[in-house]
């Protein structure tokens, strides 16, 4: 997908143009991470190593005046590894919290299929809940919190795969993919000296970020686009091919990227094709086929594009008509 930065909000613009200074043919990636951290929402990125994963999170990371933290999943890390540990001071005579990476604002949680689900929970509870428990007692995230997480594909050696209910918290599921000759090219280009990210600098303060997450709630939602949600949601819950559809989180979810998305494109209401680009990335990975459907070949974003090719797309009429 092609777009100008004139498109775009002005300071959504500009982190965009930061990116794409280091990045290279991942337009679309790079915005719909722009739509999940707008929306206070997280993503999953999941890829074969080496196509630009962690490249892309330390670049946004980089474009915002946040704190950073990256969490390296292995098979032995520790829940406490993740949330922090108190440890007991002799000076003080009493233990003292030391909080771990998941209290940063943009958090990179590195190759997360590959720990256990027990330390995957730690993480995931903070996405849910905006707050972790720390031996008991609740520790509340900053704010703003944001999640990017990068998973190899399930059929490599050493991995976890998510469980459905977990996949549920993420907001949006990309891939990267390859890049083509050209841009392969280019990339060997630009690296062949200094790494583009080291001269990459912040475009937008922390309270700027709040902000703009503010604004974004107040982006108008028309009820015929509601319907249209809950149409498509609806028409997952009932294809042969589906055993379990999206459930009700995903609905919330889908509205809340397409105001995002709508406000990234400076615009203050969404419009049904907000929805309907953005509802591969957000339902997908919300849905479990059926056995016979994997055996046909079908894969969720195959059944979503299809959906969405019959549902009816709302049409605003004049009220004298």
């Amino acid at each position: 997908m092609t777009q100008q930065t004139y498109l775009y909000q002005p300071k959504i613009g500009e982190v965009l143009s930061n990116i794409r200074k280091v990045m290279i043919g991942k337009e679309e990636a790079a915005l719909l991470s722009v739509v999940a951290l707008l929306a206070k929402g997280h993503v999953l990125l999941e890829d074969v190593p080496g196509v630009g994963k962690t490249m892309l999170v330390k670049t946004l990371a980089k474009s915002l005046d946040c704190d950073f933290k990256r969490i390296q999943f292995t098979p032995d890390l520790l829940p406490s590894d993740v949330t922090g540990v108190s440890i007991y001071n002799p000076k003080e005579l009493e233990f003292e919290f030391r909080p771990g990476p998941i209290l940063g604002n943009v958090v990179l949680a590195d190759e997360i299929n590959r720990t256990s689900p027990k330390t995957q929970s730690a993480l995931l509870e903070g996405m849910e809940e905006t707050s972790i428990t720390v031996e008991g007692e609740a520790v509340s995230l900053n704010e703003p919190f944001f999640v990017m997480a990068t998973q190899n594909p399930i059929e490599y050696e050493g991995t976890y795969p998510l469980p459905e209910a977990q996949l549920d918290r993420f907001l949006l599921k990309l891939k990267m993919g390859y890049p083509t000759e050209q841009e392969e090219m280019e990339m060997l280009t630009r690296t062949s000296g200094d790494h583009p990210i080291e001269s990459a600098a912040a475009v937008m303060s922390k309270e700027e970020l709040v902000g703009l997450q503010q604004q974004v709630k107040d982006v108008y939602v028309d009820q015929t686009v509601n319907r249209y949600i809950i149409d498509i949601v609806t028409a997952t819950r009932q294809h042969p091919g589906i055993y379990l559809g999206v459930s009700p989180r995903g609905s919330i979810a889908l509205m809340k990227a397409a105001k995002a998305y709508a406000f990234i494109h400076d615009r203050d209401y969404v419009v049904p094709d907000d929805i309907k680009f953005l509802a591969p990335y957000v339902l997908a990975h919300r849905m479990i086929l059926t056995s016979e459907a994997k055996f046909e070949g079908s894969s969720p974003e195959g059944i979503i594009e299809e959906e969405l090719s019959k549902v009816s797309i709302p049409v605003k009429r004049n009220v004298n008509e």
